[in-house]
């Protein structure tokens, strides 16, 4: 997967009835230096169920993001209430941009970005 897109997620493929509560659920969790939700900032990269586990796999918005370890495990227990199984989250080596946001919600006028 690029790092130059909008996620798309393997668990709307294998378990699609999923989708809905995830993005509710995970829109609830802001970052909390910038003020966006983890789907409008496309911090959640994939979602999959195997074996009755999910892996998440997720960015943040700066390597040493001082939130970081909140926001995985803010991430983990809002996916494990919603799925009600066990689900581990790892980090993507990939770089946030804003390109990872959601084309509808990337505005140029939020602040980050000339």
């Amino acid at each position: 997967m690029s790092e130059h897109q909008p996620a798309t997620w393997d668990i709307d493929q294998t378990h699609p009835q999923y989708h809905d509560d995830l993005v509710v659920g995970l829109s609830g969790l802001q970052d909390q230096e910038i003020g966006l939700s983890f789907i409008e900032l496309g911090l959640i990269r994939n979602i999959q169920l195997e074996d009755g586990k999910v892996k998440v796999t997720m960015v943040l918005t700066t390597p040493f993001c001082p939130y970081g370890p909140e926001m995985i495990s803010d991430t983990q227990k809002t996916v494990e209430k919603i799925m009600e199984l066990p689900t581990t989250v790892e980090l993507s080596t990939d770089f946030w941009s804003p390109a990872m946001m959601d084309p509808e919600l990337n505005d140029s006028d939020w602040g980050l970005f000339p």
